[in-house]
């Protein structure tokens, strides 16, 4: 499962290396040539973006569940627990950091770090409470984005364009001619230039990452809900989770697809486009995540005693190597795309950029079983335990 979230999150990646930044939520601000440019821009909305992030998310609640519940050791008043979780979301915030600085500036790590902390406070609650918790935070995110957007949307029907709410959605997810040629222009940077701009904005980063934090807590918390309710424990019976399945994506796929007719018959307009991606589409986002969650330990995790498939094994040891294949993604999509490499940012089109982020999925796919076999843990895994060990 975890395999196939970091592939996911690649499908989207490509996107924030290969394109303007606008153009990362909006097709219509840049690489929008041909029909199938839309079509893979539909199917991105629908079915990739933040489906796969939510489920990488889900993952590392329930991870961070199993490892609190271990340091604790069956002690309700041992306290090393919060010691030791605190030292591994410090040391995974720190290479976030470097990431976002060097490579990544989207990247995820910071924001699963900062939010993680509030894991040790989840870890008591019953199974029940822990599902109330993933709906309550969803809300949080929903309504603050409704506020932070609401004058956007509303300056776009009432046709004020001329407003500070109007500039900023425009900016920053609609088509702005000036704003594009700066996008375009920080893509020519050199690695030197781009690494100093990244670091003197790192306060400002920090802004946009909190506003994320009650989402992906709402994802952690759903997790660690689905440990304890012993489905990620691989013990819900097939029929059960394909049920579940088909019922979140009953639900989820129509409204996404109602989302994105309702912005590309718009035009595709920032003031539109930021709030559908971002706030409307979330609940939907994690439901179908939910259900990516519960199709893959329906078809893909061997029962007592089976033997795994060969497409299981692959994709368990791409997960297991999941931190390095997630920064190994980056580091291949900067060779391709950053100037320092060969150059193809703004050089190709929605779906040509879609299609280069099969390169990486193929590298993970064949030397993480190679180096999985051979060394266990990934080399930034055992980094990230060794530093986190030292440091609790």
């Amino acid at each position: 499962m975890r395999g196939i979230a970091v592939i996911g999150i690649a499908w989207m990646n490509v996107y924030a290396f290969a394109l303007p930044l606008q153009a990362y939520y909006n097709p219509a601000a840049f690489g929008m040539e041909s029909a199938m440019d839309r079509l893979v821009w539909l199917v991105s909305f629908v079915f990739i973006e933040d489906k796969f992030r939510t489920l990488f998310a889900m993952l590392f609640g329930a991870g961070c569940l199993i490892l609190l519940e271990r340091d604790r050791g069956g002690e309700p008043d041992n306290h090393r627990h919060w010691r030791r979780h605190g030292a591994r979301m410090a040391v995974l915030f720190a290479i976030g950091l470097v990431h976002s600085v060097l490579l990544a500036n989207n990247d995820i790590l910071r924001a699963y770090a900062l939010a993680g902390l509030a894991l040790p406070l989840l870890a008591g609650l019953t199974v029940s409470a822990l599902y109330a918790v993933a709906i309550g935070l969803v809300a949080v995110h929903v309504g603050g984005g409704m506020v932070h957007f609401g004058a956007g949307v509303l300056d776009f029907y009432a046709g004020r364009t001329g407003t500070d709410a109007a500039f900023y959605v425009a900016r920053n997810y609609g088509s702005d001619p000036a704003a594009i040629r700066y996008a375009l222009d920080l893509g020519q940077e050199g690695f030197g230039e781009r690494v100093a701009r990244r670091a003197s904005g790192i306060p400002g980063q920090l802004t946009v990452i909190a506003s994320s934090i009650p989402l992906n807590c709402a994802a952690m918390a759903l997790g660690m809900a689905l440990w304890r309710d012993r489905m990620l424990a691989g013990e819900w019976r097939t029929f059960r989770l394909q049920r579940f399945a088909a019922v979140s994506a009953i639900v989820a796929v129509p409204a996404l697809l109602g989302i994105a007719l309702w912005v590309s018959a718009a035009g595709f307009p920032g003031a539109l486009v930021g709030p559908a991606a971002l706030i409307v589409s979330a609940p939907f986002d994690m439901l179908l995540g939910f259900a990516y969650a519960m199709l893959i330990m329906a078809f893909l995790t061997p029962s007592d005693g089976e033997v795994p498939g060969p497409v299981t094994r692959v994709l368990a040891s791409v997960g297991r190597l999941s931190l390095s294949n997630y920064l190994a993604t980056s580091l291949i999509f900067a060779a391709l795309f950053a100037g320092w490499g060969l150059g193809l940012f703004a050089q190709v089109t929605r779906a040509q950029a879609f299609a280069l982020s099969f390169l990486p999925i193929a590298a993970m796919m064949i030397w993480s079983p190679v180096w999985a076999s051979r060394f266990g843990q990934g080399p930034l895994e055992r980094l990230w335990r060794r530093v986190a060990a030292a440091l609790s």
